[in-house]
């Protein structure tokens, strides 16, 4: 097992291709280790948490999820997944591979649904410092992203959001990243392959 074993995250707005660069990075980790990393997703990762990536997922118009109670469900889901998958990963030594994690719910609810003071609280007593080592966040305009998304097929609750919505999460995720040298920021509009050339490079350090 690793020692110093890592927790890697890919964030991104909808259609910015996290799928292709998690399936990238899982096999830079596996030549790098020798192992699978522990493969994550937010919300969920567990039976529990993937119950509460239902509830904030599915749109449900004779009861429609208010912006508090959605920030506060993300925040239950990942303390579950914290604290019963990803913590204990790591301290067994395995690599962790995050799709989404706490820049998220900075962006989407705290840039954009307007709930930064909230988030920051949560963050504060959910994770008590707890961040990814590394987090490679995918850039795409929020146009381009949606219409990707999209043509995979129906967008769930939070892919409908007012393209407002996308530009304050953007640019929220763009001023978190630039106050934080952890934050890999790769250009996603780029063709998939230059995508992935940049991903390569921003984890050579820590696959050195």
């Amino acid at each position: 097992m690793e020692q110093n074993a890592k927790f890697i995250v890919i964030e991104g707005l909808e259609g910015a291709g996290k799928s292709s660069a998690i399936a990238l990075v899982k096999e830079l980790i596996e030549k790098h280790t020798g192992q699978a990393p522990v493969c994550t997703r937010e919300p969920g990762g567990t039976p529990l948490a993937e119950r509460i990536r239902d509830l904030v997922k599915i749109a449900d118009s004779q009861d429609p999820l208010c912006d508090t109670a959605e920030c506060l469900l993300f925040y239950a889901a990942r303390a579950q997944l914290v604290e019963t998958v990803i913590k204990p990963a790591l301290a067994e030594g395995h690599w962790v591979l995050g799709d989404r994690h706490n820049l998220s719910s900075l962006a989407y609810q705290g840039g954009g649904r307007g709930l930064m003071p909230l988030v920051q609280s949560l963050s504060d007593i959910t994770l008590n410092s707890f961040k990814p080592d590394i987090t490679i966040y995918l850039d795409v305009p929020p146009q381009v992203g949606l219409q990707r998304a999209a043509a995979r097929g129906e967008l769930d609750r939070i892919e409908q959001q007012a393209l407002a919505f996308f530009d304050r999460t953007r640019a929220t995720f763009l001023a978190l990243a630039a106050e934080d040298d952890s934050i890999m920021v790769i250009d996603a509009s780029q063709p998939m392959s230059e995508v992935h050339k940049d991903i390569q490079a921003s984890l050579r350090a820590v696959l050195a």
